[in-house]
């Protein structure tokens, strides 16, 4: 839904501001960022100075880490969540706390009481009267919650909560859900879909926003008979596979009923040879009915993904100019770095898209790559798709460099969509994009599309996965097999961690085998939960993690641990690992973040400028490197670019025209999230919260807002 701000003009007549408030996670149903603010401009957006801070877990340093939320605003009040889920609701103008909602307090949250703690990047807000709730998610629990008081509503699902465990069609005891992107509010629905395990399907939902009932569900994996379950070449799919879930979140067309959502990729991430084919409707853009959950159009952007190209954002919503007419659009950034732009309403590509071969040959045993895929004439690639030995990183000492063209030589690097291999495949754009969750903002009035890029190489190695058919097993050799079988590609084969993933080595000092059992069972932030696991499974899995030698050489009581597909191996793979320098930096050359500005209506780049910095290449006299970047800019009426997002814990302001940084400040801890945008009183604001980030470093729990001096 779209608000609207009527104002009176300096000529005197009523016009209106359809980008006016923020009600709603990303400034409005089309998910563009976008607000019609101007007060803060390129002329004075240097004054800016901090309005307020609000503590959201009260400056409990055992209560920090990362928060990705875009608050929302409504009637003077910002409603948030904090690092522990906490829901709040305080001051616009002041940060002054009114309510909180603490969902493991069993006293206001009997039936439901949590301490999990997973991750949460919003919140959503339905009225109808004197009837106001916020819908929000914490693990696989909706709440409605009293907008006004903060208590939970009794008549809605059971004491408050509605379990999303129900309803998919699969054994909710095997089930993990935890949508991270706020539900999107159509009437009096809300539809979610979430973060889910490797055995949970990702099927999208519409509830009654007053009951909790659900009231319809569409099949990511498609069952027999509807649209999309040919492009599995297994047609029992959709009775055991898990993923291919709408976790970026969603835009919505008020006016038409339609919803728009981006799919990731079907289990697993990086092997297909158990779900050969197509497999409609991993990564695709899809249109719905909102009413209904009916499809009214798709298209994939990826085909048989195994390079986690998930689509990492929700689409945006605009309208572009063909043939003298206005066409209303739906645009889709991805990991990939390609911008796909569509009719809104029919499907059709408003830039033309070519099917090009891609390299198939040399895969794992039993893969069965797709020969072609996707990609668009215009516009083009925002980020390198290629690394060759000429975009190794010089930046560094001669003896790094020649580490890392050493390690380069041994790996297969054909481009954006080459085999993945035991032997090592270069990922370019990497895991984490290309675009990411945060998504682009766009300038309605110019159709001017600004989009946040990481560019990092990580290094796929594939492992066949063990198994272990004996009868008789100790807890630790069942341990060590299950390990590598559900933990290895995050935590890696030694569990030192990888990537963005913690050190597992030492983990036993902090958690108890209760403890580390649910935490199995829950997730946490953006790591999924393994409901699916029998209680002698974690049992195994504990033994040889907490290393507890008390239930070590105790008897394995779960089921045989197997290859369930005889005619063909399967793999896993040894962990997100960036491809880095001795020190730390990229091995690939930069710029290592970027912004880039693109002309919708044109498909031609207006600008890219670097973004984000190292201190210590900076003193060196480097020029801007760039750094890896996540959470979402804003743009404004006002001319200018507000962003957080980079490693460096900078916030700053961008002129929109030219890229130029013109105003930054540093945070009490990296802004991993979107600002948001409003006005109070006649005084314009811009709020953005600090939790810090995955790469570690500073933590916070603190929301900081900023606006001019004076009236």
């Amino acid at each position: 839904m779209i608000s609207s701000v009527i104002i009176l003009t300096s000529a005197g007549y009523i016009a209106q501001k359809k980008y006016g408030d923020w009600k709603i996670y990303g400034g409005s149903g089309d998910n563009i960022k976008y607000s019609d603010l101007k007060q803060v401009d390129t002329t004075n957006v240097n004054q800016l100075k901090v309005a307020w801070v609000y503590h959201s877990e009260n400056q409990d340093q055992s209560k920090y880490g990362p928060m990705e939320c875009n608050p929302i605003i409504v009637n003077n009040t910002l409603f948030g969540v904090s690092p522990r889920l906490k829901l709040f609701a305080v001051d616009a103008a002041t940060g002054k706390e009114k309510w909180h909602f603490d969902p493991a307090d069993t006293s206001d949250n009997k039936t439901w009481a949590r301490n999990s703690v997973n991750m949460n990047r919003g919140v959503a807000y339905w009225s109808d009267g004197d009837d106001r709730r916020i819908i929000y998610t914490v693990g696989p629990i909706a709440f409605a919650v009293n907008a006004e008081t903060g208590k939970l509503i009794p008549g809605f699902g059971i004491d408050g909560g509605v379990d999303l465990r129900k309803g998919l069609g699969r054994d909710e005891k095997g089930v993990s859900i935890s949508p991270t992107s706020p539900v999107v509010i159509y009437k009096d629905l809300f539809i979610t879909s979430g973060l889910v395990s490797e055995t949970t399907p990702g099927h999208i939902r519409g509830f009654d926003v007053r009951t909790g009932k659900q009231k319809w569900i569409f099949h990511t994996i498609p069952y027999p008979g509807e649209a999309g379950y040919t492009t599995w070449d297994d047609k029992t799919a959709y009775k055991r596979m898990g993923s291919t879930n709408a976790w970026s979140g969603f835009s919505l067309d008020s006016k038409r009923g339609l919803i728009f959502a981006g799919v990731g990729s079907p289990t697993n991430d990086f092997y297909g040879g158990d779900r050969w084919g197509k497999g409609l409707f991993g990564n695709c853009l899809l249109a719905l009915d909102a009413a209904t959950g009916k499809l009214k159009w798709h298209f994939q952007t990826v085909h048989h993904d195994v390079w986690d190209m998930d689509i990492s954002s929700a689409p945006v919503l605009v309208s572009i100019p063909r043939n003298g007419k206005k066409i209303d659009a739906v645009v889709q950034t991805t990991k990939t770095g390609f911008v796909f732009v569509f009719d809104r309403v029919t499907g059709k590509p408003l830039f033309p898209i070519i099917e090009k071969p891609v390299p198939t040959n040399n895969a794992a045993l039993g893969e069965k790559l797709n020969p072609t895929q996707p990609f668009p004439v215009l516009p083009k690639p925002f980020v390198r798709q290629l690394m060759t030995e000429k975009d190794l990183n010089t930046v560094v000492g001669d003896s790094s460099y020649q580490d890392i063209k050493k390690r380069f030589k041994t790996y297969r690097s054909q481009g954006i969509f080459t085999p993945p291999t035991e032997k090592g495949t270069i990922i370019l754009p990497g895991y984490d994009g290309g675009g990411e969750w945060g998504g682009p903002a766009v300038d309605p009035e110019t159709n001017i599309l600004y989009v946040n890029a990481n560019e990092m190489a990580w290094v796929l190695n594939l492992v066949k996965e063990k198994s272990d058919n004996k009868k008789s097993m100790s807890n630790l050799q069942a341990g060590v097999v299950l390990y590598h079988k559900n933990c290895m590609g995050c935590h890696g084969p030694e569990r030192l961690g990888s990537g963005d993933y913690p050190s597992l080595i030492g983990v036993e000092k902090k958690y108890k085998f209760a403890q580390f059992s649910e935490l199995l069972s829950t997730g946490r932030r953006m790591m999924p939960g393994f409901a699916q696991l029998s209680k002698a499974e974690k049992t195994a899995i504990g033994s040889f993690v907490l290393n507890l030698k008390s239930e070590q050489e105790n008897p394995y009581t779960g089921t045989a641990i197997k290859n369930t597909n005889k005619s063909r191996p399967s793999y896993s793979f040894t962990g997100y690992n960036k491809f880095l320098t001795k020190e730390g930096y990229p091995a690939l050359s930069p710029p290592w973040g970027t912004i880039s500005a693109i002309d919708l209506n044109t498909g031609k780049y207006q600008w890219q400028v670097p973004f984000g910095e190292f201190e210590e290449l900076k003193k060196k006299g480097i020029p801007t490197t760039g750094r890896e970047n996540y959470g979402g800019p804003v743009v404004t009426a006002g001319g200018l670019i507000f962003i957080g997002a980079s490693a460096d814990g900078k916030f700053r302001a961008i002129n929109k025209k030219t890229g130029k940084t013109i105003w930054e400040t540093d945070l009490p801890a990296p802004g991993v999230a979107t600002p948001a945008v409003y006005e109070v009183d006649g005084k314009q604001y811009i709020v953005i919260a600090c939790g810090g980030s995955k790469w570690g470093g500073k933590s916070s729990d603190a929301y900081v807002a900023f606006t001019l001096p004076g009236k």
